[in-house]
């Protein structure tokens, strides 16, 4: 899915899709904030927040006032309609890395095929990798063959109730060093399955 279109002329994006959508996610809590703290919290320059703001703007997503950025109405039903649900979870057994952040994604669970492509696509971002997780036959698995039902009742009770999945759903767990890179890896993963 693409949310923005790199320009055909000029110096290519610092930053992607995954860090708009986080823009917009972030702001989405109700908060009014600066871009400096809204570029630490996505994890882009400031120049790159700049620009993801101008687009931004431009879009009616977002009003900017003297206080800080807002985000609006229409940025709101936007967000809603990428099929992508941030969910907390914590589950360092099966996820490498320090930092995680793990995303629902809605609907796309014939899409997947062993795990490995939401992986490449996280390492991709400069993350560890990506943990796929989705439900077949009944079963919680971790593509192509891992039944956590089985290996691991607890966790996989915990993931089914925190996160709500459905045997139409994906959930992607990216992990890394840096919280940052945890979240573009996880997002950059669902906005690929679409």
């Amino acid at each position: 899915m693409k949310i923005i279109d790199e320009p055909q002329f000029g110096p290519m994006f610092r930053f992607n899709d995954a860090n708009v959508y986080w823009s917009l996610h972030v702001l989405s809590g109700g908060k009014c904030m600066g871009r400096k703290r809204l570029a630490q919290e996505v994890g882009v320059g400031e120049g790159s927040m700049r620009r993801i703001i101008d687009t931004l703007k431009e879009w009616e997503f977002i009003l900017i006032k003297q206080t800080g950025i807002t985000i609006t109405r229409a940025g709101l039903e936007f967000l809603k309609q990428i099929p992508i649900r941030p969910v907390e979870i914590n589950v360092p057994d099966i996820v490498v890395g320090k930092y995680q952040q793990s995303v629902l994604v809605l609907g796309v669970a014939n899409k997947v095929k062993n795990g490995m492509e939401q992986r490449d696509v996280g390492v991709k971002m400069g993350a560890q990798g990506c943990t796929t997780i989705v439900i077949r036959d009944g079963a919680l698995m971790m593509p192509p063959d891992w039944n956590l039902d089985e290996k691991n009742p607890e966790m996989a009770k915990m993931i089914r109730e925190e996160t709500g999945i459905t045997a139409d759903d994906v959930l992607i767990i990216g992990g890394a060093e840096d919280k940052c890179n945890a979240v573009e890896a996880a997002v950059s993963a669902a906005l690929d399955l679409f």
